[in-house]
């Protein structure tokens, strides 16, 4: 059998389960990359990996688009690494830069200014602009939030919205994954997330940020029923921005 290729996210938000891939037979069966999260959903949607960490904003421009996995990164309220910051209380931003690391979190903040905040907002992608907020996401983030007069964390935010949890990134597969393997895959990932006091030792400490707080309580890797609705209800306000 030809090994089956698969794209990651190189985040933090990752890890755990990069450690289970690691530290399991899996890895000798599997061509890996991490990637930002727009080029995991690029290499995707273009077929040259099988299986993508893809920001859930991206499935629908994947062909043959699957959910594979018991697990995604999701929190349920806030996650402390996906924000808009800004100089302006919400109810004054016009202007945002949106972060070209992202799908979903450019779209979270578009769906949040609209129709949770009901601000008029212009986007934008260019670095230079000068606007009254930005979105970021990521290990860019950690420790930052002192740094901006606003934070407002979007995981937080939704929540407020609509009473769900999210879901930021999903395993997707744009083809037929034998369930022995997806099996394996699931088994994993479990083995990583269980295993992420030892992971979290490996770990950089990084100034004003508390990792295991990030890694334990902030992120919620079980893709739950809830988190499916709650993904089927951010794609569908999508379609609406």
């Amino acid at each position: 059998m030809s090994k089956i290729k698969i794209s990651a996210v190189s985040y933090t938000n990752t890890k755990p389960f990069m450690y289970g891939i690691e530290h399991s037979e899996l890895l000798n069966k599997i061509d890996l990359s991490l990637d930002i999260p727009t080029d995991c959903a690029a290499k995707l949607i273009n077929g040259q990996v099988d299986i993508g960490l893809i920001p859930v904003a991206a499935i629908p421009n994947v062909p043959h688009a699957h959910i594979i996995a018991d697990y995604c990164i999701g929190s349920v309220g806030a996650v402390n690494s996906v924000f808009v910051f800004s100089k302006v209380p919400v109810s004054e931003i016009k202007t945002v830069k949106l972060d070209s690391h992202s799908r979903t979190s450019n779209n979270l903040a578009k769906v949040l200014l609209k129709f949770h905040w009901k601000q008029e907002v212009s986007f934008t992608t260019d670095l230079d602009a000068q606007t009254d907020a930005m979105v970021l996401i990521g290990d860019r983030t950690f420790g930052k939030k002192s740094d901006y007069a606003f934070a407002y964390d979007m995981g937080e935010e939704w929540m407020k919205f609509t009473g769900l949890p999210f879901v930021y990134a999903a395993w997707v597969a744009n083809k037929l994954i034998p369930e022995s393997f997806i099996a394996e895959f699931n088994q994993a990932l479990a083995f990583g997330l269980s295993h992420r006091a030892a992971l979290l030792k490996e770990l950089p400490e990084t100034p004003n940020f508390d990792m295991e707080d990030y890694l334990f309580h902030k992120l919620d890797f079980d893709l739950t029923d809830k988190k499916r609705e709650a993904l089927n209800l951010f794609l569908s306000y999508i379609e609406q921005v």
